[in-house]
């Protein structure tokens, strides 16, 4: 299907990087053009650092001695995408992290030497994974939807010109112990093996009725109220069985829960119908995925704002969040001190004006086989819904291989997660884990999610929450959005970030 609206830059540009960010896996990545821009990244652009040398610690300790609007802290990607946006909005931001590496808890790990240090497994990889760089694997599995928020913001900052991305080639939906592609058009209902004919019809009419569903036009809505009418009875209006409800809720909406069935059904219409448009953009599924690894997002959006003035420091440990009268002021490292009127950080650096809401079990498993019934194809996701398990959260597989540049010649990532429900996480992800034997090494996590306590109204401290199971970045831009509107005020406003013409004298000429 030919890609129409803001797709066609994507895929008619294809997001090739241009010459200066030609990754730093093939050496260290070379300055930015433009000199100024290149030294408030302070030379460690890569995520991988080299030693700072002694004229750089002096020009960081100049740069601590001066006050900013914004301090950043952590390059996760929410704080990333934040730290780009006031930039372009004329603020003066320090960005800061005490990692040697940018991503934070998004970062995608290389060589893979490294992620066995991580997690405490003895001695290096065999020789059977390849050339240890050429791995590089994320740590948060997540993929972009077509024609969803991340991709608005990256093609609005032109974020895009560092970034080249490929479609994942197929989503999958776990039914009754079988894995089927999840059919989300009218041809595919009809055609699909996870239905009875009655109920292929029937879900036929119930897609028509989405795609045509307009609030602004009464007759589409079939005297349905979308604020008072809930997803449950929409269901029933169209007679669609428990299976079916189970594989639209999860792997069509995206919900993680059985919760949305008894909210008004206007937040699930428009959910399918994100899906629906992001799989039209590119024909095989509704997601994206960055070569290279997830880690290349935070990275993009950290040179935009260092194109517009923003001073990026790693490696530099954070000891004290100053407060003066229950305000921020500044930040101490190094015994030296920055000044700001606004901070913003993940959870990690102030724990304590935070609260733990859950955990999150992610498994980063290697492969040397594609996974069983997907036709062979290189990446994809894969939904297990709540009920097919007795389980109350969903859990989820993405996988990416060598064709996305992430791993050696003929290896596959599949990183499995989902909300931790009992004391033995491990036991609740087994279903996962047999749809992707035989496998060769595993790397098991189990995360403490946080959300702030404290909204920053007083203190005008901004704390992201952490990433959770879901595989797509439709919850980390709601946050984004959150953040953005408790710093400035004002709803968020995709325009904001809209980059001028004569600004983009950080980039290469195309």
């Amino acid at each position: 299907m030919r890609a129409t609206g803001l797709a066609v830059e994507l895929s008619l540009k294809h997001l090739a990087p241009p010459p200066q960010c030609d990754r730093q896996r093939r050496g260290p990545a070379p300055e930015a053009p433009d000199a100024e821009a290149s030294s408030r990244l302070h030379s460690r652009w890569s995520p991988f650092s080299f030693p700072a040398t002694e004229e750089q610690r002096k020009k960081d300790s100049e740069k601590m001695n001066e006050e900013y609007d914004v301090i950043v802290l952590g390059t996760g990607l929410t704080e990333c995408i934040l730290s780009g946006i006031m930039s372009v909005k004329g603020k003066k931001v320090l960005h800061m992290d005490r990692n040697s590496y940018y991503g934070a808890e998004s970062a995608s790990i290389t060589p893979l030497e490294d992620l066995y240090k991580r997690f405490n497994l003895p001695g290096n990889p065999p020789d059977s994974m390849g050339k240890t760089r050429e791995w590089n694997v994320d740590l948060i599995p997540k993929f972009l939807m077509a024609n969803g928020q991340l991709v608005r913001m990256l093609l609005i900052t032109q974020v895009t010109r560092y970034l080249e991305f490929k479609v994942i080639e197929g989503s999958y939906v776990y039914v009754g112990g079988k894995i089927y592609k999840v059919p989300s058009t009218e041809t595919e209902a009809l055609s699909s093996s996870l239905m009875g004919l009655f109920e292929k019809r029937r879900f036929r009419k119930f897609l028509m009725y989405i795609a045509s569903f307009d609030e602004k036009e009464p007759k589409t809505m079939e005297s349905v109220d979308p604020n008072k009418t809930t997803m449950r009875e929409i269901f029933k209006k169209f007679s669609l069985g428990q299976e079916v409800i189970d594989f639209t809720g999860h792997s069509l909406a995206l919900y993680r829960t059985d919760e949305y069935l008894d909210q008004p059904c206007i937040s699930t219409i428009h959910r399918i119908k994100l899906y629906s448009e992001s799989l039209a953009r590119y024909g095989k599924s509704p997601y994206l995925y960055p070569l290279y690894g997830l880690g290349e997002l935070p990275q993009g959006f950290a040179r935009l704002s260092a194109i517009y003035g923003g001073t990026y420091m790693l490696n530099k440990p954070i000891e004290e969040i100053v407060v003066e009268n229950g305000k921020v002021v500044g930040v101490k490292s190094e015994g030296e001190i920055a000044r700001c009127k606004q901070l913003i950080c993940d959870p990690s650096y102030i724990v304590d004006r935070t609260k733990k809401v859950g955990q999150v079990i992610r498994a980063i498993c290697i492969l040397n086989h594609t996974i069983s019934n997907t036709g062979n194809i290189n990446s994809c996701q894969i939904i297990i819904p709540q009920n097919q398990v007795n389980r109350k959260h969903d859990i989820y597989v993405c996988m990416v291989s060598s064709a996305h540049n992430v791993a050696a010649s003929g290896k596959y990532i599949a990183i499995i997660s989902t909300t931790v429900e009992t004391t033995d996480p491990e036991k609740e992800i087994k279903p996962a884990l047999d749809l992707l034997e035989p496998i060769e090494q595993k790397f098991v996590s189990v995360s403490d999610q946080y959300a702030p306590t404290d909204l920053g109204a007083e203190s005008q401290i901004f704390i992201s929450s952490s990433y959770d199971a879901t595989t797509h970045f439709e919850t980390t831009c709601d946050d984004i959005k959150d953040i953005y509107k408790r710093m400035t005020g004002s709803e968020f406003d995709f325009a904001e970030m809209e980059r001028r013409k004569q600004d983009i004298f950080g980039d290469a000429a195309e």
